[in-house]
């Protein structure tokens, strides 16, 4: 039985990856602070991550098979984990983003030979870091690392182009009636993954001793355009969302955020080449779309009001930017 640490554990993704694991069969072990839901099944320590001391003292005299961390996000995580792990696991997990791939996109589809640089996303650049620290160890000391490179991967928060992902702003205006904005034209294509999908590929790749030193993307075939995820979000609570077009330079004017967010990442369309995890993993097989995906990330919402969160900053931008082209449009 193969013996599965994995730090963070709970999160948007992480959490299928858990209940995934323990279906498996998998002797599981995760670690956080221990403040957020517990996995059925799984053993749970608790720990600071970004301490190193604290890391130590959680896994003093313990080893794993495959350790996977959710939460490092920069050289100096990598760093740590190089240094917590080396001799302590068979296969280390790196989950880095495909936001790291080249911006300016200039080849389709993407796959993992895309050099990685993005000049405008922070995240990107972070990630870019580890991955390159990581792969040094691996090429240095044998340090034991599989890279992998999720796109836009949802369970509850739902991929929508403006506000952070866990509020509910958006989908309370399409239901007020209230214009959304759709960056472009609104016709680039965007791929979007259910963190159950993701988990099989992730999982899949456990105690693959190929796959170290190699990066995969791990992504859904599924590439809608943005007026059609919100078309789609609009099906689902019973309301036809009025769209607003709009440059993703102007919605940066009024979002500051909107640099990285949107021009160093959704304004393009992104579709990925995934033959590379699905040559080593063959039932990497993706079944949850897009329609049943939002409806079951919209019934968490309904379960319990207070999740959904809404945010006077996010209406303001939108609010802002539809000011901006009412008066390109006048």
């Amino acid at each position: 039985m193969l013996k599965i640490l994995i730090i963070g554990g709970t999160g948007n993704i992480s959490s299928s990856v858990s209940r995934l694991t323990v279906e498996k069969g998998y002797s599981l072990t995760i670690l956080n602070r221990g403040n957020n839901e517990r996995i059925e099944g799984a053993e749970h320590i608790t720990g600071d991550a970004g301490d190193e001391r604290s890391l130590r003292k959680a896994l003093a005299g313990r080893t794993w098979d495959v350790a996977v961390d959710f939460i490092a996000f920069n050289e100096a995580d990598a760093l740590k984990d190089i240094a917590v792990f080396s001799g302590r696991v068979g296969q280390f997990i790196f989950i880095s983003s495909a936001s790291c791939y080249a911006k300016p996109v200039r080849t389709y589809p993407i796959n993992e030979s895309v050099p990685l640089s993005n000049p405008y996303s922070p995240y990107a650049q972070n990630k870019i870091k580890a991955e390159m620290a990581l792969m040094e160890a691996f090429r240095s000391s044998g340090f034991p690392v599989t890279i992998v490179r999720p796109s836009h991967t949802y369970a509850t928060r739902l991929p929508l182009p403006l506000g952070a992902g866990s509020e509910y702003t958006l989908i309370d205006r399409i239901r007020k009636g209230l214009p959304v904005i759709s960056p472009g034209d609104g016709t680039s294509l965007w791929t979007v993954t259910h963190s159950d999908d993701f988990a099989k590929g992730i999982t899949g790749l456990f105690g693959r001793t190929y796959s170290l030193g190699n990066a995969y993307n791990i992504t859904s075939d599924e590439a809608l355009t943005w007026d059609g995820i919100y078309a789609e979000v609009g099906r689902a609570v019973g309301m036809e969302p009025e769209i607003i077009h709009a440059p993703s330079d102007v919605i940066a004017k009024e979002d500051p955020s909107a640099v990285a967010n949107l021009i160093g990442d959704k304004a393009w369309s992104l579709i990925f080449d995934n033959s590379k995890i699905k040559k080593l993993v063959p039932d990497f097989v993706c079944t949850v779309p897009f329609s049943i995906g939002c409806r079951r990330a919209l019934r968490w919402f309904d379960e319990k009001p207070e999740r959904k969160i809404i945010k006077p900053e996010t209406n303001a931008v939108i609010e802002g930017v539809i000011r901006r082209m009412e008066r390109a449009w006048s």
